[in-house]
């Protein structure tokens, strides 16, 4: 029981928060990339504010915006430029080209770049087929209330992206939202002048046949055609949504145009422009890293779908499971409690105390004070550097022994006193442990089974004050109470407390006695009983009351060391997964559980809740809510369950909530630190928590004298301890 901190690395702590910051942007940039409008759905937003110039109301549809100048032009006449938005689409740009293909004419297709990285082999297409591309910014934003460094980004990434797939760098630009000309307004033409000024074209339209509406094939096609001969310059969509309508109405447009005498082409190739620039190589590069980013972004978010989906389900199946098991435990154990309680021969006490001065008075005149009869308190002093021994031998109890010896461990402790303890049902007890007057009674029962090996009782938080101890109090009360009934009913107990536990002797002779290899010593013994083919059961009513940390720090320390030892014991008994019997069910049933609820899911959970973060931030805020608040309530109805089983008042509940923030955070981190620490083979060493002396003041709660405040009497005389029969052997390949 050494007092040495542990030492272990921290660059993974490092490594970790890098991680999940690489994690939340990539998860970010997925949202950037898909934030909504940015599929091109949707109205466009409500154009207020001064119009434009009147150069600009009634000029062209294509604009060169250089410093304080508008200048404006249109397309011969008689001349057609099809424009496409929104795309490419997997679906409605390939029936597009084909209609175009078909009928020998070329396009200009304005496409945006997220969309352009998901799918660069359309973009391709386009250029086969003889189109041409222009920009529509990278993630469709409107470009009129975007600050100005976000204009900049949403051009230049949406070029990147046209440059990576296609070769070709972009020379047009149209804004998303952007209609025909007199609609445009000054605040629009003070926020292109600013992209504009990179040397692009900005093309509006000077027909917009608001085919996002699906107003129906032949309205699109009277839409899209000029009067009286003119030109036009065509606004249509490819992708954004359903474009069936539009690639209908194509195959009427087309072929009714053309028979009335009007040319087909591309902006460019109607402007007289020369050929595009091939893209640089600097271009490609920006184009396709953040092209990889994308799709990395991409499977993160599926991933983190998939993983959170997962946890859900898992977390939303745990409870009503654990309620289930917990109403059959206690199903069965009414019919137990019932009846008289037995007197099954002496039972030795065994506690382990190291430097435990402030509770052991307690917890000894506790034990002794038990209204079960035959029994002896063993105090084995592992090496106390304070008054845990003299404080014990003060109180004069003719049934209590003190055995002092070196500093050797609990384990070695406990070894010591079953050494000399007189009887064959030994209780293993922590030092800062208060059990209520009938617990030992009740704790020994099942024994009378010769099946069982092991009884765990029913710990319970002494220093239950301030959010920290009711944190931990509904942690015992529900985790210990729901998943000790479970493990119970299943067959496959994986632990049974240090803190109130009750043995056969033959069980613990069967496993060489309390093993010092695990830092989890109560699951490294229960596991083993179990393999050897005894049963092992829980009993509810059997309390006792711990000192759990008061501290962050404290709960931190003591945490890391129970998961720690409880991996090292997972690892130890993993063969228990391949075998038969009792062995079996541990394996697949408790060690699953246990891998899965209190190793994988913990381990996940960071990045759960990065992105926890990543839905508040681009996820309607309404369904993340529903989602939280619905699991809350879960909890809170399960909690309320265990609760009303262990007779306890639903007061702490509302700490639960609070719960999710800080104290699981903890908890996670635990499981992280020491899954690191098993994984790269550090050792961490025993440390002991500080101790505040409040078991004494739970012992005063329940009544049980504190030999401070009164001198106690001579114990009844003690009868012999009667000899009991041989336990029968329950599964003679394992003992």
């Amino acid at each position: 029981m050494s007092n040495t901190p542990p030492r272990g690395p921290r660059a993974h702590w490092i490594l970790v928060g890098l991680l999940l910051v690489a994690l939340l942007a990539e998860l970010c940039l997925h949202g950037y990339a898909t934030n909504v409008g940015g599929d091109g759905r949707g109205p466009s937003p409500p154009t207020t504010g001064a119009a434009a110039p009147s150069t600009v109301l009634h000029g062209g549809p294509v604009l060169r915006l250089t410093g304080d100048t508008a200048q404006t032009a249109r397309l011969p006449a008689k001349t057609i430029a099809l424009t496409f938005d929104d795309g490419p689409d997997p679906r409605w740009t390939p029936q597009v080209l084909r209609v175009l293909d078909k009928n020998h004419v070329h396009a200009t297709f304005f496409e945006i770049g997220t969309q352009v990285n998901e799918h660069p082999d359309l973009a391709r297409a386009v250029i086969a087929q003889g189109s041409e591309i222009g920009v529509h910014t990278f993630t469709h934003p409107d470009l009129t209330t975007a600050p100005g460094w976000r204009r900049r980004i949403e051009v230049s990434l949406g070029a990147d992206s046209i440059a990576s797939a296609t070769g070709i760098t972009p020379r047009l630009m149209r804004p998303p939202y952007s209609s025909v000309p007199d609609a445009v307004t000054a605040a629009d033409l003070s926020a292109w002048r600013g992209v504009a000024a990179a040397g692009y074209l900005v093309v509006v339209a000077d027909l917009d046949t608001v085919d996002w509406k699906r107003p129906g094939v032949d309205a699109i096609v009277r839409a899209a055609t000029p009067s009286n001969g003119a030109s036009a310059i065509v606004l249509l969509h490819d992708g954004g949504g359903n474009r069936s309508e539009t690639v209908a109405a194509l195959q009427i447009l087309i072929p009714r145009l053309k028979a009335a005498g009007y040319r087909f082409t591309t902006v460019s190739e109607a402007l007289s422009l020369p050929a595009p620039a091939r893209a640089t190589t600097s271009q490609r590069v920006r184009g396709q890293v953040m092209r990889l980013l994308q799709r990395i972004g991409d499977g993160a978010a599926t991933a983190m779908t998939v993983l959170l989906v997962i946890a859900l389900a898992l977390g939303v199946l745990r409870l009503p499971l654990q309620a289930a098991f917990a109403a059959a435990h206690q199903r069965r154990f009414r019919k137990t409690a019932r009846r008289p309680l037995r007197h099954l021969g002496g039972v030795s006490v065994v506690v382990a105390a190291y430097n435990e001065a402030a509770n052991i008075a307690a917890t000894v005149t506790s034990l002794v004070r038990s209204d079960y009869p035959s029994i002896e308190v063993v105090v084995v002093d592992d090496g106390s550097t304070d008054d845990t021994a003299a404080i014990v031998r003060s109180l004069r109890f003719r049934n209590v022994r003190v055995v002092s010896q070196p500093n050797a461990g609990k384990p070695g402790a406990l070894n010591t006193g079953i050494s000399v303890a007189r009887y064959d049902i030994l209780v293993l007890v922590d030092g800062d442990t208060v059990f209520t007057p009938r617990a030992l009674g009740r704790l020994v029962q099942p024994l009378a089974d010769p099946e069982v090996g092991a009884v765990s009782g029913n710990t319970k938080v002494a220093n239950r004050r301030g959010l920290l101890g009711r944190w931990q109090h509904l942690e015992y009360v529900i985790g210990f109470n729901l998943d000790r009934r479970m493990f119970d009913v299943a067959g496959c107990m994986p632990t049974v407390p240090g803190a109130i536990g009750a043995f056969r002797r033959p069980a613990l002779a069967s496993v060489g006695g309390v093993s010092d290899q695990t830092l989890a010593e109560d699951t490294d013994l229960t596991m083993a009983i179990g393999r050897a083919g005894w049963r092992i059961v829980y009993r509810p009513d059997a309390i006792a009351f711990t000192e759990v940390p008061s501290s962050l720090r404290q709960l931190w320390r003591q945490r890391y060391r129970w998961c720690y030892g409880t991996l090292q014991a997972m690892w130890k008994h993993r063969q228990a997964v391949t075998q038969r019997g009792s062995a079996g069910r541990l394996g697949r049933r408790g060690l699953t559980y246990l891998l899965i609820f209190q190793i994988l899911l913990p381990l996940a959970a960071p990045t759960v809740d990065v992105f926890a973060i990543y839905g508040a931030l681009f996820l309607p805020w309404l369904q993340v809510a529903a989602v939280w608040l619905g699991f809350a309530a879960l909890q809170m109805l399960t909690a309320y369950y265990a609760l009303r089983l262990d007779a306890e008042r639903a007061g702490s509940l509302w700490t639960l909530p609070f719960q999710q923030i800080v104290y699981r955070q903890l908890m996670y981190l635990v499981v992280v630190q020491s899954t690191v620490m098993a994984l790269i083979g550090g050792r961490l060493h025993w440390h002991r928590l500080h101790r505040t002396g409040a078991v004494a003041t739970a012992a005063v709660r329940q009544r049980v004298p504190d030999p401070r405040l009164r001198r106690p009497g001579p114990p009844p005389r003690q009868p012999p301890p009667p000899r009991q029969p041989p336990p029968r052997r329950v599964d003679a390949r394992r003992r």
